[in-house]
């Protein structure tokens, strides 16, 4: 394994620790060897020193066995290069195939770019003329996002890469793919009848993705000013959550399959122009306020933030997948930074029992809602309405809940991107065609935001729920958000379709 980027701060927080538990839980081949590469010296030392220190900051297993630890470090050496010129390029394969000997591995290379986006075309360009593209294994290449700026660089980037690898050899990560509750959606929907079968426009009345953050800009302004939250989340995260929702049943369980579904989904989502954008989508930037009773700037007053900012810190828009199955379902999406929670969740509301029976006389049941928990929380919860103990015909909402990581603390989403990477296994990783069609998506709401400027803008209090234009998304439909069931502090689920 090659980590471009190898001292860097993704290796560190995330990369380390992954690699670790895998060893730790025996998921990795003891014939295993990682190169870190940057441009600063380092002995292989001072390398294993960082790697020690990123497993005590942040792995989530514990080093309890300093001969084991041994036998994991050693496999991590440094080389040196400039990855923009040619010349490192014959070191770097020299050391490659020197540890290829040391540890019998059959010439099976993983390249991992943990470094800017417009270095991902060079350097694969220079692997492929270095010669470490040729070896009698296979070789697989590893990209965190974002991958282009919009389609035009994505399609550029995508042929730079073309010249040194097969799709089938690409592996675009997204870390929300990763994640257990995400990979779990597939399970849910296509192991239970009793939700593949209401999973229709006839059962569902809409769907809400909602992934908020308490933190601010922090230090990726410089990215951040320039991407916004319409490109850092929604072109990407949200719309990966969306296809996983809304596909259909592949053919079989094998990635390409998969894929196809999910491609279908993109294809029948319905792209907003012009005046469709001021319609469905709303942006939003956050002002300064309180955050767990600490004061906190506004977006503008970050460091690195230019006064005059209008970049976007918070989308929610409606959508429409204009396909037999969601034709008419409206599909939330809401993402933004300064919010008042930490929350990463689907919320499937069903459709209403008829206004006027008898348990609903008054025309207050609350829905019933399935809402899968992916971030903090892990887990699901099904509510239901039913009589209130010691009443005639009071009706209350109940929620049936499973915790994921009540007990015991999931993998983190690097553990499992980089293990089916090792096996080859790309499921959770993007193929070519849902980049180029999420681009294609979000470009046209972006060009339109662009062209207006400022007066799409609007704004929203650090520690709130996001702007009011876009609960009015909603209102105008008769729902509105929800905040779903905590199963640590048994809160249920609030807010319910709004009266006539």
């Amino acid at each position: 394994m090659v980590i471009f980027g190898g001292a860097g701060d993704l290796a560190r927080r995330k990369l380390f620790p992954a690699l670790y538990s895998l060893h730790r839980n025996q998921l990795i081949d003891q014939r295993f060897s990682v190169l870190g590469v940057g441009r600063s010296e380092r002995s292989a030392d001072e390398y294993r020193e960082i790697v020690r220190d990123s497993i005590n900051r942040y792995a989530r297993v514990d080093v309890e066995d300093e001969e084991e630890w041994s036998s994991f470090v050693e496999k991590f050496d440094f080389v040196s290069l400039d990855v923009k010129t040619p010349a490192g390029y014959q070191r770097l394969r020299e050391a490659v195939e020197e540890r290829e000997r040391r540890y019998t591995i059959p010439g099976n290379r993983l390249f991992y770019l943990a470094v800017a986006p417009e270095l991902f075309g060079p350097v694969a360009a220079r692997l492929k003329e270095g010669g470490l593209t040729e070896s009698d294994g296979w070789k697989r290449l590893l990209i965190e996002k974002p991958f282009g700026r919009d389609y035009p660089s994505a399609e550029d980037l995508q042929a730079q890469i073309a010249g040194s690898f097969k799709e089938e050899e690409i592996y675009r990560i997204d870390h929300y793919l990763g994640k257990e509750m995400v990979q779990n959606i597939e399970v849910i929907r296509f192991a239970n009848t009793l939700f593949e079968n209401m999973w229709n426009n006839r059962y569902i009345s809409n769907v809400q993705i909602t992934a908020s953050e308490t933190v601010g800009v922090e230090d990726r302004a410089s990215y951040y000013d320039r991407a916004g939250a319409l490109r850092d989340m929604v072109q990407n995260h949200i719309l990966q959550i969306l296809m996983m929702v809304a596909m259909e049943p592949p053919s079989r369980l094998k990635p390409e399959a998969i894929h196809d579904e999910k491609v279908k989904v993109l294809r029948s989502l319905r792209r907003w122009r012009g005046d469709d954008v001021k319609r469905y989508m709303v942006r939003g930037q956050y002002t300064g306020g309180y955050l767990q009773e600490k004061e906190v700037p506004a977006y503008r007053d970050e460091e690195n933030v230019p006064a005059d900012s209008d970049n976007e810190t918070f989308v929610a828009g409606k959508l429409y997948i204009d396909n037999f199955r969601w034709s008419g379902v409206p599909f939330y999406i809401r993402t933004g930074k300064r919010m008042e929670e930490k929350a990463t969740e689907v919320v499937i509301q069903f459709k209403d029992v008829p206004k006027n029976l008898y348990f609903n006389k008054t025309n207050d049941l609350g829905p019933n809602l399935l809402v899968i928990k992916i971030n903090p929380e892990e887990g699901l919860s099904l509510q239901i309405n039913a009589k209130k103990p010691g009443t005639d015909n009071e009706v209350v909402p109940i929620v049936m809940d499973f915790c994921n990581n009540c007990q015991e603390e999931s993998p983190e989403a690097y553990e499992s991107l980089i293990h089916d990477a090792l096996e080859g296994d790309r499921t959770f990783f993007t193929r070519w065609d849902e980049v180029s069609l999420a681009w294609k998506f979000v470009d046209p709401i972006r060009q339109a935001w662009d062209q207006e400027g400022a007066d799409t803008l609007t704004f929203y209090e650090a520690g709130s729920n996001g702007p009011k234009e876009a609960d009015a998304l909603l209102i105008q439909d008769g729902f509105r958000w929800h905040s779903p069931y905590n199963p640590r502090t048994g809160s249920v689920v609030h807010g319910s379709p709004i009266g006539d």
